[in-house]
């Protein structure tokens, strides 16, 4: 039997999915990212804006008509804000929540052997997924936290990933050393709001000292993070051999007042100070972060803020969001709403600073001995990342992936 899994959004959506197809792979399934001939076609959704609604609504009806004998299951963060939605426009579908997430072998395994799928949260929990390696990413990533108690005006993750909860650190631990030990060469930490990581006192940074001491050959990567937790203890890690010089800082605005309007819990100093801390300890540390324009509001002279600080950081890589209305959030209920085609004109004017920074950024590791680790080879050609999250190819005869080399080798112009 095959099952397919078509997956959005973002890194901690990539990890359940994967940990998901590897459950089934285990089983005696062939896993796969392609509908075509599946009997099951899994879809991990997304809702963090109105284009994320879109493409999870076009990627469910696109696997539909690919493949209309499959039988679909929809799961992820759009079943939490849109499930009355999903019901009508794809009835024949099996709707599972992010609570029953982690169960959805048995949901698909029972669907498949009795027509019945079984749809149960009391045996599963948010972290009641196996440990795994190598499935559709080379990089192994360890969920260790979800959910958020921010509530930032513009975000609806709260609502549909619920209040945040830690795991327990001997569980992550004992994850990381279980796909180090089947040959994982990255672990990358990841969760809705990891700088908010807290089990029975242990906050991130003493987390992530007990992870880069568990022994073995890899490195490890922190995904996307909240600049608002920072101590002495995490900037006393940076420079560790085992840690990546690179962090996704969430900036979303360079203007304090519109960072007050959205409920973040720290200042653009605050954000430079974490900035300067780190690059005092590696003047290369790479920054990349995720930005919002056209929030209610926000003047001309505010994006501005936003333009400046981004060229202050000099950021290695942009995600760049125009402002979504998000139901039932503070900032729908904001008035200074920006028109379409402001917020079109400064996301064009970002996009393009931003590929410029990246380009400055990432100019003086072209052609320079580098670790990489390979992920891909083709043509005679390896590629994959370095340390410092910079996409590098270099010609080799080696088509393993999942490996350190040691190479002069290029910067290259791709993006996972």
């Amino acid at each position: 039997m095959k099952v397919a899994f078509k997956t959005l959004g973002c890194r901690l959506n990539q990890y359940e999915t994967d940990a998901l197809a590897a459950q089934f792979r285990e089983q005696g399934y062939e896993v796969s990212e392609q509908e075509e001939g599946a009997d099951v076609v899994v879809v991990n959704t997304c809702t963090v804006t109105n284009q994320s609604n879109q493409k999870s609504r076009h990627v469910i009806s696109h696997a539909g008509k690919v493949n209309p004998k499959a039988q679909m299951v929809i799961t992820g963060c759009m079943t939490e804000s849109h499930a009355d939605q999903l019901h009508q426009k794809f009835p024949g579908a099996t709707i599972i929540n992010n609570q029953a997430k982690s169960g959805i072998f048995q949901s698909v395994d029972a669907l498949l052997k009795t027509g019945n799928p079984v749809l149960s949260n009391k045996d599963f929990d948010l972290f009641s997924y196996q440990s795994f390696t190598e499935m559709f990413h080379t990089r192994s990533l360890v969920k260790i936290q979800d959910g958020c108690d921010n509530f930032c005006t513009f975000c609806i993750i709260p609502f549909v990933r619920g209040r945040a909860v830690s795991r327990p650190a001997n569980q992550v631990l004992q994850n990381v050393r279980e796909v180090v030990a089947k040959g994982a060469k990255e672990i990358v930490l990841t969760g809705v709001n990891i700088s908010r990581y807290d089990h029975e006192g242990l906050k991130f940074s003493g987390l992530l000292d007990q992870i880069l001491n568990v022994e073995g050959d890899f490195r490890v990567r922190i995904s996307s993070i909240e600049p608002d937790r920072f101590d002495d203890h995490f900037f006393s890690l940076v420079g560790h051999p085992k840690l990546a010089p690179h962090l996704h800082l969430c900036l979303q605005s360079g203007s304090d007042r519109i960072l007050l309007q959205m409920r973040r819990m720290y200042t653009v100093s605050e954000f430079m100070s974490i900035v300067d801390r780190v690059r005092a300890r590696d003047p290369r540390f790479n920054f990349t972060t995720d930005v919002i324009v056209g929030f209610p509001g926000e003047t001309e002279e505010e994006f501005e803020e936003t333009m400046d600080v981004a060229r202050r950081v000099g950021f290695g890589h942009m995600h760049i969001f125009k402002y979504s209305v998000r139901k039932n959030t503070r900032a729908e209920r904001m008035p200074h709403h920006i028109p379409d085609a402001v917020k079109t004109e400064r996301s064009q004017r970002m996009h393009a600073l931003a590929e410029e920074l990246k380009a400055a950024y990432r100019a003086p590791f072209d052609q320079t001995e580098q670790r990489v680790l390979v992920e891909k080879w083709a043509d005679g050609k390896a590629s994959g990342y370095n340390d410092y999250y910079v996409p590098m190819v270099f010609d080799s005869d080696n088509k393993k992936r999942n490996r350190f080399e040691q190479v002069l080798a290029r910067v290259q112009d791709f993006e996972e």
